[in-house]
């Protein structure tokens, strides 16, 4: 997903309103990236990536897309809702499930439209730090990822941030070639206002997969907006 993640890591400048006793908050992220990677795989060129997410208490759940503007290449939409449980102070469990969409896609070609996968997370703080660790498992192609990253955040001045992200996973596929896959990225998110942040970043990302059709690495650059209602 992600997506969480993995392509641009925007400061989330979400206003939160009350609604009687509860909370809840909107956020819009309108990125563009010069690469689309999804688990250290190239899937579109030239992207904007425009997403929205609601969340309230523990409970959030959005969509995310992805739209190429280059080349002929099918565009993707992401739905997804979690739960995030509080274990200590600075550790979470994260749990919830991602359906993949594809609307453009030729289903006459054996591949599947939608695939659904869920996922269970740890996520914490130490030191400043953020190591997440994450298993997710794809119901319909009936694989297994699992990921481990680490983040940082530095600050510079009042508004602005210094952020690298390191990332390292391993896909277990029913029908196909396992490989590892890792990436390094540095996020800039400068804050605009308290509703707005402005990102930009360069990612690496890398594999181990031995496919003359793949590329094994990729340099990309990301830039986006990321607003909250």
């Amino acid at each position: 997903m992600k997506k969480t993640a993995l392509l641009l890591a925007a400061l989330a400048a979400g206003a939160s309103l009350s609604a009687q006793d509860s909370t809840y908050s909107v956020t819009v992220d309108f990125p563009y990236t010069s690469k689309y990677v999804f688990r250290g795989i190239q899937y579109a060129e030239d992207s904007v990536q425009p997403s929205v997410e609601f969340a309230t208490g523990n409970f959030y759940a959005g969509v995310w897309t992805n739209q190429p503007l280059t080349s002929n290449i099918d565009n993707e939409v992401d739905f997804y809702a979690g739960y995030g449980l509080a274990l200590t102070d600075t550790w979470k469990l994260d749990a919830g499930v991602t359906m993949y969409y594809y609307p453009e896609l030729d289903s006459s070609s054996g591949l599947d439209r939608e695939t659904y996968e869920g996922y269970v997370g740890l996520t914490g703080a130490v030191a400043g730090f953020t190591p997440a660790f994450y298993a997710y498992y794809d119901f319909t192609l009936e694989n297994f990822t699992y990921q481990g990253s680490v983040g940082y955040s530095i600050p510079v001045g009042e508004r602005f941030s210094l952020d690298p992200s390191v990332t390292v996973g391993y896909v277990d596929n029913d029908v196909g070639t396992n490989y590892t896959y890792w990436g390094v990225g540095v996020n800039l998110p400068y804050k605009l206002t308290d509703k707005a942040t402005l990102t930009l970043g360069g990612q690496y990302a890398g594999n181990d997969l031995d496919d003359d059709t793949i590329e094994d690495e990729n340099f990309y650059v990301t830039a986006g907006i990321t607003i909250g209602l």
